[in-house]
């Protein structure tokens, strides 16, 4: 079946930056959009930012002009460069991709990465 695998995450200072990466694998025949969510103790999940195939990409307000989406298409894997982080950014972050799968017959999907941890100490 179809994974997302996520990298990056962990512990930085505000202020700081991180970078985090999600890289789809399986049987896989298109990726239309790709984007990423977080989620804090005791809150719903929320949407961080989203980027279409074209290149089209919409944030939360709250990461507007600190955040940046972006994607390799060839090698199907997604971005966010996390600048001027904040304590509220603290979160477990989820990839998310809506994916075309090939199979004996195609079918499209929603698919979500195993979530990484981010961590913002003030």
């Amino acid at each position: 079946q179809v994974q997302l695998e996520e990298s990056g995450g962990g512990l930085v200072q505000a202020g700081g930056s991180l970078g985090l990466s999600c890289a789809p694998s399986g049987r896989i025949r298109s990726i239309k959009t790709m984007g990423w969510y977080r989620q804090a103790p005791g809150k719903q999940r929320e949407l961080v930012a989203v980027i279409t195939s074209e290149g089209n990409t919409n944030y939360a307000d709250s990461v507007k002009g600190r955040f940046t989406i972006s994607r390799d298409n060839a090698k199907n894997t997604v971005y966010l460069q996390m600048n001027s982080l904040k304590p509220e950014d603290t979160a477990v972050y989820y990839c998310n991709a809506r994916i075309i799968a090939a199979a004996t017959v195609a079918y499209e999907a929603n698919y979500w990465g195993q979530g990484t941890q981010v961590t913002v100490s003030s």
